[in-house]
């Protein structure tokens, strides 16, 4: 099963010392090296700030966009790992490993299954079926 971490930091790479982001960088670097060897890896990249960030939602029919993230939070969200794992104490032990440091703050590390896109025939099966019976 594959897993997402998604993960939560407080300020941005720019509000950290020179110091604070290379061991950063090099903690992610090493986590990536042992995913990469063991397999598992299946991507992981940092996102670009929170001040870049659009936010895209239907209200009574219509398309409204925002500027930033849809919540205000002192976390945002910083990057992501997609690591194919057994089992969710496996996933959760990957996820224990991941830097969250910012600013000498702590983040924290959301852990959800990707469980993948049904096979298109079943999806559209199974939307033909809830507009027929809905």
């Amino acid at each position: 099963m594959r897993y997402i971490m998604l993960i939560y930091s407080q300020g941005t790479p720019e509000d950290r010392s020179p110091e604070e982001r290379q061991r950063t960088m090099e903690a992610h670097w090493s986590l990536i090296h042992e995913a990469t060897r063991r397999g598992v890896l299946q991507g992981c990249e940092p996102l670009g700030p929170t001040t870049t960030a659009t936010t895209v939602r239907m209200q009574n029919g219509k398309v409204v966009m925002t500027d930033g993230p849809f919540a205000e939070t002192k976390e945002q969200l910083a990057g992501y790992y997609i690591i194919d794992c057994k089992d969710l104490d496996e996933a959760l032990e990957w996820a224990a490993k991941i830097p969250t440091c910012c600013q000498g703050r702590e983040g924290c590390i959301e852990v959800r299954p990707l469980p993948g896109l049904p096979a298109r025939e079943e999806a559209t099966v199974g939307a033909g079926a809830q507009t027929h019976n809905g």
